[in-house]
């Protein structure tokens, strides 16, 4: 296959400052053809596809499969519809990438796991995090024994406002009112699914599967004020999960609403001989490809990590979220050459699982045993 026709579902806040902007840039259209945007909003599909020059665009999904001339789909949809959109795109055909989080458990992930094998669909799910030059450095350095027996590790994010002071959804227009509202309900929304999943992605990739989880969660903010509306939560907001991976290692991974024990969804690792905080080993800079460059961001070294993943050529830097196109032109790279993308399902179904089960936990009070697993 030359060229990967490409159809983009919800044409949201991430869709608007990432996807559409990085599928248009003129250095992959040798390799894409961005076909088609389908979103449910009134005039916002139609307005996406005019402001990025796509030929066709929708507000019924199913329409969308049933019409849109496209080999490959990218769900940029709220995280609970996931699961059914992504069965419906394999289902006809369509090999899709799914944005974070891949499903809401781990049983649906192995259900589309299990669809697209069957169908030689190929499936990608971010946040590819291990396509990151200093998680790559670190999973060695913890292996060579840099901070000699790895003991514990902290990783979590912190949910704040966000997702309410965008610009996409402060306007009048259809593009820039988006809805925030689902980040906060069940399924799928909380700061675990939309947020904790990027450093249980980077903790996992460099360590492994893990074996068993325990939680305390909760919601501790019941409603949230949008454009002067109080908006009902019922997604958990406040939790905190102690991850087993073995041997007596263990980790913890919070999802909160407030402040935060690590920065930029990094993982603390901590062990008999020192500490990887950061981008620090015992509080001096390691080394990884690229670093300097990274380094010579103007906002700084965790901004310039976004320069530094594959595909991230120069008129893709002023674009916001990098970690995605890269996760998407992987998946178009596996398609039309056959080489395998790094953010796999079977990786984010194992995070996903950590996530649910945790809040199992939580609910239940009992120590949760993970039965998936992924090549570390």
């Amino acid at each position: 296959m030359s060229k990967v026709r490409i159809g983009v579902v919800g044409a949201g806040s991430v869709a608007q400052r990432g996807i559409l902007p990085h599928l248009s840039q003129a250095d992959v259209a040798d390799k894409i053809e961005l076909v088609a945007v389908c979103d449910p909003a009134p005039g916002r599909a139609q307005a996406a596809a005019a402001k990025f020059g796509l030929p066709q665009h929708f507000t019924d999904y199913h329409d969308f499969l049933a019409h849109a001339d496209v080999d490959l789909i990218t769900l940029a949809t709220p995280i609970g519809m996931h699961y059914q959109q992504g069965r419906d795109a394999i289902d006809a055909g369509k090999h899709v990438h799914f944005n974070k989080t891949m499903t809401t458990t781990a049983a649906e992930a192995t259900d589309l796991i299990d669809r697209a094998a069957a169908t030689g669909r190929k499936l990608v799910a971010s946040p590819g995090e291990m396509n990151r030059p200093h998680n790559q450095a670190i999973k060695q350095l913890i292996a060579d024994g840099a901070i000699g027996d790895l003991c514990w590790a902290v990783c979590g994010a912190s949910f704040g406002r966000y997702h309410e002071n965008e610009i996409y959804r402060t306007g009048s227009d259809p593009l820039s009112t988006v809805d925030p509202s689902w980040y906060y309900r069940k399924p799928g929304g909380g700061p675990l699914y939309d947020m904790t999943v990027y450093a249980l992605h980077g903790l996992t990739g460099i360590l492994g599967p893990a074996h068993r989880v325990t939680a305390m969660s909760g919601v501790r903010l019941p409603f949230r004020e949008f454009r002067g509306e109080m908006v009902p939560c019922d997604a958990d907001d406040n939790t905190l999960i102690l991850i087993d991976f073995g041997n007596h290692t263990f980790a913890m991974a919070y999802g909160v609403p407030a402040g935060g024990l690590t920065d930029d969804d990094n993982v603390h690792f901590y062990g008999t001989h020192g500490s990887i905080v950061g981008l620090n080993l015992n509080g001096q800079p390691f080394a990884y490809p690229q670093r300097s460059l990274a380094e010579s961001h103007p906002d700084g070294i965790w901004a310039g990590h976004q320069w530094i993943l594959p595909y991230a050529t120069t008129p893709h830097h002023a674009i916001a979220e990098h970690h995605v196109f890269v996760d998407i032109m992987q998946l178009v790279d596996w398609v039309r050459t056959g080489t395998p993308a790094v953010a796999t399902a079977e990786h984010a179904r194992h995070v996903v699982e950590i996530i649910e089960a945790g809040l199992r936990a939580a609910a239940t009070g009992q120590t949760q045993v993970l039965t998936t697993t992924f090549p570390a």
